[in-house]
């Protein structure tokens, strides 16, 4: 079943708003995305025949995904402004069974645990019990590079912006072996450093990793239990969980599935990254709960954590280069840059000329496939999740982005000239 929730403002108050943006000029295009702007926002109004049009867009877009035997299921939730306006499943949690997906139906969200990494660590720094610019061997003093200097100018920041100069992946092979994260600490002085910390961009997780255990270190209690009462808990994500065991307790998980010659075959869920970096990828979640995680990233929840502090977690440390991500084939694509577990790209519409960020992670593991991206300047965030790995996962954010901005052209188009009649 679909859910839809909507929150309606006056009609006069919101056609003043839309007047504000019609008359409001983005700034141009620089070397960094333009600055995000993280605030508690105002309630949405999304009419009926609009969110109609929105369900059976996306409807038909999975519908035909799956009808084409491209994926086994999916879910997906929008938010926009303080509200969900959109939630649901498609296809089946086990293609060999006649179970369904549905809003509650939890998947493993892979790298896209590492945005609540990022979040996670700058509570602490709020209640001031971390620094983004601690030194990572004063936490872990197993960590070691193959020189004594860049060892200790290895900060927690470098760590959850990939910039602490070791090579792509180092040790990603460990991880998934489950060695533990301390072990692994001391044999990066086996690999030489390409970098001086925070000059160059080179993804991790093992190194990433590490943020869990400053968090362990200074709360003295596991990463799991830190992010259940420092999230999970205050934002009722009922269904979220950073454990093998959890996962599998639940009646409603959405299996790993691997293509096979004439379709699809269900796989095993693996205990990868719950043992040792949760951080990087350890994290499992229904779309419905992923909806209230994006409305806390729009600013609805600064109980749980400022806006100021959510600025700097979104806020660009060390620019992506190359052209070969997916992401970066995307329409109206500029730049890349990553921030404290999160990517922040920068757009230029073609006819418009003006510019917009988005902030966004993907996620791969087990067989599982994710996709997050918020939209800060528009009080928008979209989350998808598939339960096999998939080409229409590269695309999925801006197609479903089209359909949501041709209803609200639409929308505030016919507002327009209801106004001008007022008028």
């Amino acid at each position: 079943m679909k859910k839809i929730l909507v929150i309606a403002v006056p009609s006069m108050l919101f056609i003043a708003l839309l007047f504000s943006f019609v008359s409001a000029k983005q700034p141009e295009l620089s070397q960094e995305p333009q600055a995000i702007q993280i605030s508690q926002p105002t309630e949405v109004y999304f009419p009926n025949s609009h969110k109609e049009r929105l369900a059976d867009s996306i409807q038909a877009y999975f519908n035909k995904a799956i009808n084409q035997n491209q994926i086994v299921g999916a879910a997906v939730a929008i938010v926009k402004c303080d509200s969900i306006i959109y939630v649901d499943g498609y296809g089946k949690r086990n293609i060999a069974l006649k179970d369904k997906i549905n809003e509650e139906t939890i998947f493993r969200i892979g790298s896209v645990s590492k945005g609540f990494a990022g979040i996670l660590t700058g509570i602490h720094v709020e209640e001031g019990l971390l620094n983004w610019e601690d030194k990572i061997v004063d936490y872990v003093p197993d960590f070691q590079l193959s020189s004594k200097d860049r060892t200790r100018k290895v900060t927690l920041s470098h760590v959850l912006s990939h910039t602490t100069g070791l090579p792509y992946h180092s040790f990603t092979n460990l991880v998934e072996d489950g060695i533990s994260i301390t072990r692994i600490a001391s044999k990066f002085k086996e690999v030489r450093t390409i970098e001086q910390p925070g000059n160059i961009y080179s993804y991790q997780n093992a190194v990433f990793a590490l943020s869990g255990k400053v968090i362990e270190q200074v709360t003295g209690q596991s990463l799991r239990e830190v992010i259940q009462n420092k999230i999970f808990k205050p934002l009722q994500m009922t269904t979220a969980s950073a454990s093998y065991e959890a996962l599998k307790e639940s009646d409603n998980v959405a299996q790993p599935h691997q293509r096979i010659r004439h379709g699809w075959r269900p796989k095993r869920i693996n205990k990868k990254y719950y043992n040792n970096a949760i951080a990087a990828g350890g994290i499992n979640a229904s779309i419905t709960d992923m909806g209230k995680w994006m409305k806390f990233l729009l600013g609805n929840n600064p109980e749980v954590m400022m806006p100021n502090t959510m600025r700097t977690v979104f806020s660009p440390k060390i620019q992506v280069g190359g052209r070969r991500q997916y992401y970066q084939k995307w329409p109206g694509y500029s730049k890349s840059f990553y921030g404290l577990g999160w990517r922040v790209h920068s757009f230029v519409d073609a006819n418009t000329k003006e510019s917009s960020t988005i902030v966004h992670h993907g996620g791969s593991v087990n067989n599982y496939r994710s996709e997050i991206a918020i939209y800060p300047n528009e009080d928008l965030g979209i989350c998808v999740l598939f339960n096999s790995q998939n080409k229409m996962a590269k695309n999925c954010i801006p197609t479903i982005y089209k359909m949501i901005q041709e209803i609200m052209t639409t929308q505030n188009d016919q507002l327009l000239k209801e106004s001008l009649v007022l008028l």
